[in-house]
């Protein structure tokens, strides 16, 4: 049986608040690290939130 393409990911905030979001990626289509503006419910803020592996 073959793995699946998608893999989960965790998307970090960059503020050092320690919250994240997890979500899934193909990295066959996908291949750079995934970066997005998201809400840190911790600052209250919208906040750059990069793409680190789930250990």
């Amino acid at each position: 049986m073959a793995k699946p393409a998608s893999i989960q990911i965790k998307l970090e905030s960059t503020a050092s608040t320690g919250y994240y979001y997890v979500t899934k990626k193909n990295p066959r289509n996908q291949t750079e690290k995934l970066e997005f503006h998201k809400y840190d419910p911790v600052l209250r803020k919208h906040v750059l939130f990069k793409e680190t592996k789930i250990k």
